[in-house]
Order: structure tokens, then sequence, then C-alpha cells
């Protein structure tokens, strides 16, 4: 059955979403680029209840308002510190809808199968015009067994290939973002779990997740051979295997990367899923987020100078000696040092960590920004493209906190700078501004592009204690000599300094 309507509605939709995406990667067009997707998902659901899933109209707007319901109750919970873990949990429902719709697909083949011998019909179809009865039987099916019953034997063939590739993508894109949401949870409340971030693998490591590929090959040629339902449930169970040992297999600070990746995962699966439904804007959606996803993948690695390969399969760190040792000691100061070096400095930069989201610091950190600046003094922001638990993490949370976009500047832009700047306010960072990634090639981070703060006259680091945070890596910068310890909660430090400033 054709959908005219629904066919146009699906083009202006696509292009909505085209735009949407566009527009998130500038702040100044992120707000607009919402309200594209939000619209042109607003038309594709329209459009879809209109045609395609007409006869299942009032089903479907039961589970879209208890699907709306679940996710207002997640929306209005979680905190900004929390959203790396809520994309992670969400990739995770895209995954096992791949599932359900690759497994409904293989029932719905046997099904419409049974149909047409009961109806003393061929199946699949043969090439060519179909026949008066084969028209009459459709008409009696739903719109998803007709399409399938209109298929040639080729194109079951390749229905197959679509449903086993859905199901195993999506299976591997479930499992694993459960681990990556686990991973980074800490103390989040969205599930009642969470997972230590160390990279654990079981015996065999690597061979296991090969031995598990190499199976899941040869179970789709028995699949395809005739194999029964047995072979796609043993797939879906190495698929739902291998997600969750290859997320397991890697540490937490590569969880920015791994949820990047699993956001281009589901994307495949969703593409996955368009075509075994025959949904033109599915598949275009699946392959934009896809693709996008493995770009965005691509460019977080290369910021942290490794190959996708690598932190995939190996986790973070790739040590193949002993770390140079840090010498000194960490010099701590107070609120009246760190005001009177910013009182006393002509430019400022802030970098800020995950550390600033986790004690909910913007706010202060954006009135501190407003001060300095109003007393005349040069305020910028420095962004490591990896800073936070998820890319664009910090601009996020500059953006809610009203910090002007064009005082945040990415690493590539100021970099260079940093040697004619007075004073540099580190908040809750550490592997980005870590000098041992250019000083020390045993360390797990050599190579890695940082920020080279201590390059600037003075560095304030505020920081809760003197651990060595979420990787777990030493920092030499704490201990030079122009490095001082500003040590407490980040949004305390600085709601400490905001009455010394004049």
């Amino acid at each position: 059955m054709d959908f005219g309507f629904t066919i146009a509605a699906y083009a202006v939709a696509g292009v909505l979403f085209i735009l949407s995406l566009g527009g998130l990667s500038g702040q100044e067009s992120a707000k607009r680029a919402v309200w594209y997707g939000i619209v042109g998902m607003a038309i594709a659901v329209i459009a879809t209840l209109i045609g395609p899933g007409s006869g299942l109209a009032a089903m479907s707007l039961i589970l879209i308002a208890a699907g709306a319901a679940v996710g207002y109750q997640l929306a209005t919970r979680v905190q900004m510190t929390q959203m790396p873990e809520l994309v992670a949990i969400m990739h995770s429902l895209v995954g096992l809808a791949a599932v359900f719709v690759g497994v409904n697909a293989h029932i719905e083949i046997g099904r419409v199968a049974e149909i047409f011998a009961a109806g003393g019909l061929p199946f699949p179809q043969p090439e060519g015009p179909l026949s008066a009865e084969a028209y009459t039987l459709l008409g009696t099916l739903s719109n998803f067994a007709e399409l399938i019953g209109k298929k040639t034997a080729v194109e079951i063939g390749i229905l197959r290939v679509e449903l086993v590739l859905g199901i195993w993508i999506g299976a591997v894109t479930f499992t694993g973002s459960v681990v990556a949401y686990g991973k980074l949870s800490g103390s989040s409340s969205l599930l009642p779990f969470k997972i230590d971030t160390a990279a654990k693998q079981l015996p065999g490591g690597h061979m296991l997740n090969a031995a598990a590929a190499a199976g899941s090959a040869v179970l789709l040629i028995m699949y395809l051979g005739g194999a029964g339902t047995w072979s796609l449930v043993l797939l879906a169970m190495l698929g739902f295997f291998i997600g969750y040992h290859l997320i397991m297999g890697i540490g937490g600070a590569d969880m920015p990367v791994v949820v990047s990746m699993l956001n281009s995962y589901s994307g495949w699966a969703a593409a996955a899923i368009g075509f075994s439904l025959g949904n033109d804007l599915l598949i275009v959606v699946g392959a934009l987020v896809g693709s996008s996803g493995a770009i965005l993948s691509y460019i977080m690695c290369k910021a942290m100078n490794r190959s996708f390969v690598s932190v995939i399969l190996g986790g973070f760190g790739g040590a193949t000696g002993e770390q140079m040792a840090v010498e000194g000691e960490q010099v701590a100061i107070d609120a009246d040092g760190v005001a009177t070096a910013l009182n006393e400095a002509d430019s400022v930069i802030i970098v800020p960590g995950y550390g600033m989201a986790v004690a909910q610091a913007q706010q202060s950190v954006s009135e501190l920004t407003r001060k300095l600046r109003a007393a005349g003094k040069e305020v910028r922001f420095a962004i490591h493209p990896v800073a936070g638990r998820l890319p664009g993490h910090m601009n996020v949370l500059l953006a809610e906190a009203k910090v002007p976009y064009d005082i945040v500047l990415e690493m590539d832009e100021i970099n260079e700078d940093f040697p004619d700047t007075d004073v540099v306010i580190v908040i809750g960072s550490n592997d980005i501004v870590n000098p041992a990634a250019q000083d020390d090639p045993n360390s797990p981070i050599a190579g890695m592009p940082v920020l080279e703060v201590w390059k600037a006259k003075q560095v304030f680091v505020s920081k809760r204690g003197q651990g060595t945070g979420y990787s777990g890596i030493e920092n030499p910068l704490f201990y030079k000599e122009n490095t001082r310890m500003f040590y407490g909660d980040a949004k305390a430090s600085m709601d400490s300094l905001l009455p010394k400033l004049g």
C-alpha cells in the first residue's frame, strides 16, 4: 500500500533532521536546531499514524503517551552531570528496539508463508505481475505483512540479511550501552546499579570477542541457509555477549569515545530497522546518526592521539615502560591568594572540566567571569575536545550559565596564548591539562594533545583533594612551581572569590 502523504512528510522530516544536525555544530544555532528536530519528529510521527500505522493508531498513541511520561520523569530528575549516562541508556533502547523489530520481521515472514500456503499460493512470489488471487490475499494482511507478501525470493533473502544485521547490531548496542551507563553513572540514580570503571575482561580477552564474532557470521550463513529460529536466538545471544564484554574491557577514561561509538551503532541499528520495515525515513535518519557518530568518534580519538581500533579493543592506556616519577609537592593556596592574583592580572583563561559539572559550579564561574570582565580584564575559556564525559559537555554547561559564546574557545584556537596569559584557573580537570602527555613517553596518555596551561605565569587548580582523578593518572602540573592548589568544592571555591574581587 502506498502512502503519498507519508512519503512527502518523511521527505520534509528528513530535511529538518539534516538541518537540526547541522545546526547543533554551533552554540548560536543549537537552540534553533533542537526545534528543527522536534518539528521533524512530530511530522514523522503524525505521518506514520496517518499512513502505515493507521490500523494501530490507538495502540501507538497509548505507547507514545507512556514513553512521554517516562521521558518527562527522567528529564526532570537528571542533572547535567548525568547527561552522558542518560545518553548511553537511551542508546540501549534503540538497540533493543532493533532486536524486537528484527525478531518480528522473522516471525512475520513465517506467518505470511503459512497464509500463502493455506491459500494455495507460492511464497515468496515469483518474478513478474502478481496474480489476482495473490492481490486478494494481500488485501487481507496488515501493512507490514502485505509488504513481505509482495517480495520475491531474492528480496526475502535480502530482508533476512537486514533483520539479522539489525538484531546483531541492536544486541551489541543494547548490552554495550547498559555497561557504558554503569561505568559512567557514579552516584547516578537513573538506574539502581553502577559498574567499576576499570577495564575488565574474561580469560581469553579479545579472542573471546573474535570467536563470538566468527560464530555470529557462521550463524548468519546457517540462518540464510534455512536453519530455524534457534540460529537467530543464538546469534542474538552472541551479540549481547559481544556488547557486554567489549565495553567491559574499556576503561572509564575512554567512555566519552565509547558513548559516541554506541551512538553510531544505534544509528546503524535504526537504519537496519528502516530496511526491514521498508521505511525510508528510518534509513535516512539512521544513516545520519550512524555516520555522524562515527565521525565524532574519529574526532575524539584524534584529540586523544588514539586510534579508534585501540580504544575499542584495547581500552585506555598504552604504556610500555615505567612512568616518570613526579617530584616536588602540591602547594595549597587560599581564596585571598587567588583573588589577589586575579585582581592583579590582565588576562585570565578558565579551563573547565568534569569537576565543574559535579559541583554544579557553572553559575558561579559565570558570575566570576562577569566580575572580571567588568574590571576590564580579558577572560576566555579553553575547551578540550574530550573535556567532561560527553562531547560538548562543557559548552552546554557554560551556555546554560549564559557565558558569552565568543569567549569560549576550542583547544586549537587558544593553546598558543597560554605563554602570554597571567592567570589560568583549572576547574576539575586532570588529563586534558597533564604535561605528562608531552614529557613522558610511557604515560598512558603519551602523545595526547593537551591544553598547555603550565606555560602561563600562574596556574590555580580548583580540586577537591589530592587524588589522581577519574582515569587514575598522576598529573605533574600539580607539582610545578607556578601551580597552586585551590582545594575544596568548585562551587564553594568560586563563590569565595566573588566578594574579594574588585
